[in-house]
Formats: C-alpha cells, structure tokens, sequence
C-alpha cells in the first residue's frame, strides 16, 4: 500500500534558524502523537480481534488486513505485550472423540451468606469448567461439560442439592457462533 505524498514542508517545519532537522521531526511527530488515546485504541482492538481470530497470522497478513505498514503491527505488539495486554499466544483444540458432550449454562442462586461454601462444592465437579460471580437474576453462573444428556440431568440434581442453593436455572448450547476462548 502507497502512501500519499508528504505536503511540502511549510515555513515552520523547515530547518534552520537555530534548529536541527531532527529537531523539526521532533517537533512535528510531537504533534502526530498528540492524538486521543481512543483515536489509537481502536486499531489496537481490531489488531486484537484479528488475534483472537487466528494468533498463527504473521505480522504481514495482519498489516494488510489493518491496512498499516508491518513495522506498525509489531511495534503495537511490543507496546500489547509490554503493557500486559497480551500475556501469549495459544492453541485451540480440535473436540476429539473424548472431549464431545454437551454444554449448559447454569445460573444459580444461593442464599445469603452461603456463597463461600456453595463455590467449595461446586469446584469439586469436574464437569464445571467456569464459574462466575454475576450480577442480575443469579448469584453465579457455571458452564457445564457433560458426555450425555443423562450425565447433566445428575449434575443438575447434584448442583440443586447442594445445602445453600435456592435455585438453578439452565440452558442448554445449541452451537457456538463466536468461540474467542483458550
């Protein structure tokens, strides 16, 4: 991708009168910088989700699907890394043949101050692979990895069963559309 050509360079980018031409670049790149930090996070968070897409794009697919030069690419990755925006890079399984089952969503009330002992519990099933603390209608919600339809109905009753839950509530996933986790 060509970039357009640099405007002729007016009377106060030009050197001279006591400064160094590195000085004028100083001087006009301090003002290129000088944009809003959302003018820069939104490129930032489509470099992202280009990431998240496929972390094996090298930094040349990325800069032209971002339409920047490459050398902008990696130097916001630097900048991502060393902020601790991203931590690493990673593979996603393929679901193989021991791994297939079905998933729920599962929101849980509990009674008050029952929490601390209702996560104990729950963390004990290895079915459970999140458990979040929500706001809203539920207390937590758990997503649930079970081999049958049988296998869930149990966890469901176990879950329910638990001294300090109130009530669950599930739903059952039909298909992932979007899938963005590690």
């Amino acid at each position: 991708m060509s970039r357009p050509p640099r405007p002729p360079a007016t009377r106060a980018e030009t050197p001279g009168k006591g400064r160094s031409a590195s000085q004028a670049n100083t001087q006009i790149d301090t003002r290129s910088a000088a944009e809003p930090s959302g003018a820069k996070a939104l490129p930032d968070r489509q470099l992202i989700a280009l990431l998240q897409a496929d972390a094996r794009a090298s930094t040349a697919q990325l800069a032209r699907k971002l339409g920047v030069a490459r050398t902008t690419v990696v130097a916001r990755l630097a900048r991502l890394e060393a902020s601790g925006v991203i931590v690493g890079y990673t593979v996603r399984l393929g679901v193989d043949s021991a791994d297939r089952g079905i998933q729920a969503y599962v929101g849980i009330t509990v009674q008050p101050k029952a929490g601390r002992d209702v996560v104990k519990r729950l963390s004990l099933l290895p079915e459970l692979r999140q458990l979040a603390s929500v706001s809203g209608e539920f207390d937590y919600m758990a997503l649930l990895r079970a081999e049958s339809t049988m296998r869930l109905d149990t966890l469901l009753d176990e879950i329910g069963e638990i001294e300090g839950v109130i009530k669950t509530t599930s739903s059952v996933v039909l298909a992932l559309r979007v899938d963005r986790s590690a």
